[in-house]
Protein backbone atom coordinates (compact mmCIF):
# COMPACT_ATOMS: atom_id res chain seq x y z
CA UNK A 1 0.00 0.00 0.00
CA UNK A 2 1.10 3.38 -0.61
CA UNK A 3 0.67 6.87 0.73
CA UNK A 4 -1.87 8.29 -0.93
CA UNK A 5 -3.82 5.45 -0.62
CA UNK A 6 -3.52 5.19 3.00
CA UNK A 7 -4.41 8.71 3.50
CA UNK A 8 -7.39 8.15 1.02
CA UNK A 9 -8.95 5.05 2.79
CA UNK A 10 -8.15 7.07 6.25
CA UNK A 11 -9.44 10.58 5.26
CA UNK A 12 -12.75 9.96 5.51
CA UNK A 13 -13.02 7.99 9.10
CA UNK A 14 -10.85 11.00 10.65
CA UNK A 15 -12.34 13.83 9.29
CA UNK A 16 -16.00 12.08 10.66
CA UNK A 17 -14.01 11.68 14.08
CA UNK A 18 -13.52 15.08 14.32
CA UNK A 19 -16.78 15.93 13.57
CA UNK A 20 -18.31 13.33 16.14
CA UNK A 21 -16.02 12.33 18.63
CA UNK A 22 -18.98 9.51 19.78
CA UNK A 23 -18.42 8.28 16.26
CA UNK A 24 -15.08 7.07 17.22
CA UNK A 25 -15.58 5.01 20.13
CA UNK A 26 -15.97 1.38 19.26
CA UNK A 27 -16.28 -1.59 21.76
CA UNK A 28 -13.85 -4.65 20.99
CA UNK A 29 -14.29 -7.99 22.11
CA UNK A 30 -13.18 -11.48 23.20
CA UNK A 31 -15.37 -14.52 24.19
CA UNK A 32 -14.18 -17.49 25.59
CA UNK A 33 -15.70 -20.90 25.89
CA UNK A 34 -13.99 -22.62 30.00
CA UNK A 35 -12.54 -26.00 28.98
CA UNK A 36 -11.85 -29.11 30.34
CA UNK A 37 -9.51 -29.33 33.13
CA UNK A 38 -7.88 -26.13 33.19
CA UNK A 39 -8.42 -24.30 29.42
CA UNK A 40 -10.45 -21.39 28.10
CA UNK A 41 -11.06 -21.82 24.22
CA UNK A 42 -11.28 -17.90 22.47
CA UNK A 43 -12.25 -17.77 18.87
CA UNK A 44 -10.15 -15.41 17.22
CA UNK A 45 -11.10 -13.94 13.84
CA UNK A 46 -9.14 -16.51 11.95
CA UNK A 47 -9.19 -19.59 14.03
CA UNK A 48 -10.02 -21.49 17.39
CA UNK A 49 -7.07 -21.24 20.18
CA UNK A 50 -7.55 -23.10 23.31
CA UNK A 51 -5.47 -21.82 26.24
CA UNK A 52 -4.10 -23.17 29.37
CA UNK A 53 -1.27 -23.54 31.90
CA UNK A 54 1.81 -22.53 31.05
CA UNK A 55 4.32 -25.51 31.73
CA UNK A 56 6.08 -23.45 34.82
CA UNK A 57 2.76 -23.30 36.25
CA UNK A 58 2.05 -27.35 36.04
CA UNK A 59 0.25 -27.03 32.48
CA UNK A 60 0.79 -29.70 30.19
CA UNK A 61 2.53 -26.99 27.38
CA UNK A 62 0.33 -28.51 24.24
CA UNK A 63 -1.75 -25.19 24.44
CA UNK A 64 -1.65 -21.67 24.24
CA UNK A 65 -0.02 -19.20 27.22
CA UNK A 66 -2.38 -16.17 27.50
CA UNK A 67 1.03 -14.49 28.77
CA UNK A 68 2.26 -15.72 25.08
CA UNK A 69 -1.05 -14.25 23.94
CA UNK A 70 -0.38 -10.97 25.06
CA UNK A 71 3.26 -11.00 23.25
CA UNK A 72 1.90 -12.23 20.40
CA UNK A 73 -0.84 -9.30 20.36
CA UNK A 74 1.69 -7.11 21.17
CA UNK A 75 4.04 -8.37 18.26
CA UNK A 76 0.96 -7.81 15.79
CA UNK A 77 -0.12 -4.61 16.75
CA UNK A 78 3.25 -3.25 16.35
CA UNK A 79 3.86 -4.26 13.33
CA UNK A 80 0.78 -3.13 11.53
CA UNK A 81 1.37 0.07 13.45
CA UNK A 82 5.07 0.67 12.07
CA UNK A 83 4.30 -0.62 8.75
CA UNK A 84 1.10 2.34 8.53
CA UNK A 85 3.24 4.61 10.22
CA UNK A 86 6.23 4.01 7.70
CA UNK A 87 3.85 4.02 5.01
CA UNK A 88 2.87 7.64 6.12
CA UNK A 89 6.44 8.62 6.02
CA UNK A 90 7.13 7.11 2.40
CA UNK A 91 9.70 5.06 4.19
CA UNK A 92 10.26 1.77 2.19
CA UNK A 93 10.59 -1.38 4.84
CA UNK A 94 11.58 -4.28 2.28
CA UNK A 95 11.15 -6.74 5.43
CA UNK A 96 11.26 -7.33 8.74
CA UNK A 97 10.77 -8.83 11.74
CA UNK A 98 8.93 -8.21 15.04
CA UNK A 99 9.69 -9.99 18.28
CA UNK A 100 8.79 -9.35 22.01
CA UNK A 101 10.16 -11.03 24.58
CA UNK A 102 8.65 -10.98 28.14
CA UNK A 103 10.42 -11.69 31.23
CA UNK A 104 7.95 -14.09 34.10
CA UNK A 105 8.22 -14.70 37.56
CA UNK A 106 5.65 -17.42 38.31
CA UNK A 107 5.87 -17.27 41.84
CA UNK A 108 3.71 -13.97 41.96
CA UNK A 109 0.97 -16.11 39.81
CA UNK A 110 1.51 -19.29 42.04
CA UNK A 111 1.07 -17.25 45.10
CA UNK A 112 5.00 -18.71 46.54
CA UNK A 113 5.97 -15.44 47.26
CA UNK A 114 4.15 -11.93 47.98
CA UNK A 115 7.05 -10.23 46.47
CA UNK A 116 6.84 -11.50 43.30
CA UNK A 117 4.76 -9.77 40.58
CA UNK A 118 2.09 -11.21 38.95
CA UNK A 119 2.20 -10.53 35.64
CA UNK A 120 5.33 -9.49 33.64
CA UNK A 121 8.26 -7.96 35.01
CA UNK A 122 9.44 -6.24 32.00
CA UNK A 123 9.15 -6.73 28.18
CA UNK A 124 11.12 -6.05 25.31
CA UNK A 125 9.84 -4.91 21.69
CA UNK A 126 12.59 -5.85 18.97
CA UNK A 127 11.86 -4.93 15.48
CA UNK A 128 14.71 -5.89 12.30
CA UNK A 129 14.26 -4.05 9.92
CA UNK A 130 15.50 -3.85 5.89
CA UNK A 131 15.43 -0.60 4.94
CA UNK A 132 17.58 2.11 3.50
CA UNK A 133 15.98 5.18 6.22
CA UNK A 134 18.46 7.41 7.64
CA UNK A 135 18.91 7.29 11.59
CA UNK A 136 16.41 10.30 11.89
CA UNK A 137 14.05 8.65 9.75
CA UNK A 138 14.20 5.16 12.17
CA UNK A 139 14.23 7.40 15.37
CA UNK A 140 10.60 9.12 14.35
CA UNK A 141 9.53 6.08 12.69
CA UNK A 142 10.33 4.45 16.65
CA UNK A 143 8.89 7.23 18.33
CA UNK A 144 5.45 7.45 16.20
CA UNK A 145 4.94 3.58 16.03
CA UNK A 146 5.29 3.14 20.21
CA UNK A 147 3.17 6.05 20.46
CA UNK A 148 0.29 4.64 17.92
CA UNK A 149 0.39 1.23 19.17
CA UNK A 150 -3.11 0.70 21.01
CA UNK A 151 -2.02 -2.86 22.88
CA UNK A 152 1.76 -1.47 23.99
CA UNK A 153 -0.15 2.02 25.07
CA UNK A 154 -2.44 -0.39 27.06
CA UNK A 155 0.21 -2.18 28.74
CA UNK A 156 2.26 1.07 29.32
CA UNK A 157 -0.94 2.78 30.46
CA UNK A 158 -3.30 0.29 32.27
CA UNK A 159 -7.12 0.94 32.46
CA UNK A 160 -9.32 -0.83 35.34
CA UNK A 161 -10.37 -3.91 34.05
CA UNK A 162 -13.94 -4.10 36.29
CA UNK A 163 -14.56 -8.13 37.29
CA UNK A 164 -18.26 -10.11 36.84
CA UNK A 165 -19.20 -13.35 37.62
CA UNK A 166 -22.54 -14.51 36.58
CA UNK A 167 -24.20 -18.07 37.89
Amino acid sequence: MDKETLVNMQAPLKDQYKEDAEAAVVTLSAEGQVGEGVSCSVQTGKALVEAGLHPATGGPGTQACSGDMLLEALVACAGVTLQAVATNMEITIRSGTVKADGELDFRGTLGVSKEAPVGFKSINLTFDLDTDADEEQVAVLKKLTERYCVVKQTIENPVAVDTTIQT
